[in-house]
């Protein structure tokens, strides 16, 4: 008796487990690092904990929900790459209809608990980046163009609207180019990444740039796109108002962050994209955590 109790304890956390992996909780954190101290910016100062739960619990539930619907679309490509053979779907440890079910039904809570607890632009903004997500990303351009996460990318920028949006109600200059922020991060941090598994795309006959082009093109595209993002969180300082704080380590990290991109390019190597990928990680973390720091000191 307790042998099957504890047999099926066990089957529902990995059922449990399953369903979490199709939200890909990861990718989750990372956005909602950029919706919380966006949320402080735009209120100046610490914002009420009621509504920072309830957009970052929104915001959860919608990206989760675009997730979930990006694995069901991309089952069959995840199936040939050793990074993702391992998927719930691929696996068959949910099924298709459930997975459809379960991200349909995170977007219907995600719109109704941010248009109840936060602001109907909140949740309008939330359930558009997960469609744009799914249609312009995962279904049109991630399999037919080099410039898929470049222009896909554009809804994991969707959050800093959203945490704006959650506080004020209004989308002004500052928000958009935090929009701009992420949208420059986006296509380094992520090729920096599919240099390192570019094999897996050609697998998949996924046309990611650095599966289809030489390592230094990928590199100078690299460079290039650091050298707008750094600009860009720059020019964010004047425009919202910021901080000394917030302006030096502006500074300092897209250096850095710039000097990695040039090694990079002076020597295309799996090992230092990956070691670039890191660092975007660490740097849009620090950045959007100095950014609330600034306000907060400052409030």
């Amino acid at each position: 008796m307790h042998w099957t109790v504890t047999r099926s304890a066990s089957a529902t956390r990995s059922r449990v487990g399953a369903f979490v992996a199709l939200t890909k909780p990861r990718i989750i954190e990372l956005l909602l690092v950029t919706t919380v101290p966006t949320q402080v910016v735009a209120y100046k100062g610490m914002p009420p904990l009621r509504l920072v739960f309830w957009t970052v619990l929104g915001g959860a539930l919608a990206a989760g929900g675009a997730n979930c619907f990006n694995m069901v679309v991309d089952r069959d490509i995840d199936r040939l790459m050793a990074r993702t053979r391992n998927r719930p779907l691929v696996t068959g440890e949910v099924s298709v209809p459930e997975a459809l079910t379960f991200a349909l039904a995170l977007e219907v809570v995600a719109f109704g608990l941010l248009w109840s607890q936060v602001n109907l632009l909140s949740a309008v903004l939330a359930v558009s980046a997960c469609l744009f997500y799914v249609f312009v990303y995962t279904l049109w351009l991630k399999r037919s163009s080099t410039s898929n996460i470049v222009i896909g990318g554009a809804a994991g920028a969707v959050p800093v609207l959203v945490g704006w949006a959650s506080v004020t109600g209004t989308l002004t200059w500052a928000p958009v180019i935090l929009f701009g922020v992420i949208f420059y991060w986006t296509p380094p941090h992520f090729w920096a990444l599919a240099i390192r598994y570019r094999e897996d795309y050609q697998a998949a006959d996924v046309p990611m740039l650095p599966a289809v082009s030489s390592l230094r093109t990928t590199a100078i595209r690299i460079v290039g796109y650091t050298v707008l993002l750094w600009g860009l969180t720059l020019l964010f300082s004047p425009v919202a108002g910021m901080g000394a704080l917030y302006l030096v380590a502006a500074l300092l990290l897209g250096g850095w962050y710039l000097i990695l991109a040039l090694r990079l390019l002076r020597s295309p190597s799996p090992e230092l994209a990956m070691r670039m990928f890191t660092w975007s990680i660490t740097y849009i973390t620090l950045l959007f955590g100095v950014m609330a720091v600034d306000q907060l000191i400052r409030s």
